[in-house]
């Protein structure tokens, strides 16, 4: 208890929120670090599970391969892109890191997704005449975007408390208190800075329920 009193101590100290290495700086690195990965995983993910999934070829390939990431730790990834070229771009390592760990649950979500309209609805589109982009755009994607964006939550969620790893390659965000703390030996310090990553995961979580419960109901998943 004591040390979650010190914890608790230390981020409520004013003194650690203001300046460049303050928790609000961080908060916002991390935050920025976060979407910015997310963005492009999205951009990578989904227009490839969706062309699959509408096309009804190659997407089981596509996501076995991408799974296949899930089983090297991302911070092995980070490690190994510091050691090349790529080391070099400043956060560059930690957002392909990050990405790649991001992918999977994208990828994933989106085709199970595509391939669970019911085909019923797709052959009667069809019937109307309807083309192959029209298909996709106007009937598939709304019947598949709960579970899309489901995907999408759980790959924001994963990536706020894996961005941390940036401190390790000298990057911004909440994992550099962590890192911090250690280094001084501070055991509060790290333990505000965990606090800090678990509780900006359940905001994120939180923003995510709120907006699936904002959105119209053809929106929303089955839960």
């Amino acid at each position: 208890m004591t040390t979650l009193a010190d914890a608790w101590s230390w981020l409520t100290d004013a003194a650690h929120w203001a300046g460049e290495d303050g928790i609000g700086n961080r908060l916002l690195q991390h935050l920025v670090l976060t979407v910015v990965c997310l963005l492009v995983s999205c951009l990578i993910a989904l227009p490839v599970a969706l062309v699959l999934g509408h096309l009804g070829r190659g997407g089981a390939l596509a996501v076995n391969i991408s799974n296949v990431g899930r089983a090297v730790p991302t911070f092995a990834v980070l490690v190994l892109l510091l050691l090349t070229p790529v080391g070099r771009w400043g956060e560059g390592p930690t957002v392909v890191a990050l990405v790649l760990f991001a992918v999977p649950p994208l990828l994933t979500n989106a085709h199970v997704g595509m391939r669970e309209v019911d085909r019923s609805v797709v052959q009667a589109a069809q019937g109307m005449g309807m083309t192959g982009r029209q298909l996709l755009l106007r009937v598939e994607l709304p019947l598949a975007l709960p579970l899309i964006l489901t995907g999408v939550r759980l790959a924001a969620v994963q990536l706020v408390a894996t961005a941390t790893i940036a401190a390790l390659a000298g990057g911004g965000g909440l994992g550099r208190i962590i890192t911090a703390g250690f280094n001084l030996a501070s055991t509060p310090m790290v333990v505000a800075g965990a606090i800090l990553v678990a509780a900006f995961a359940l905001v994120v979580e939180g923003v995510f329920e709120i907006a699936e419960r904002l959105a119209p109901v053809w929106a929303r998943g089955s839960r």
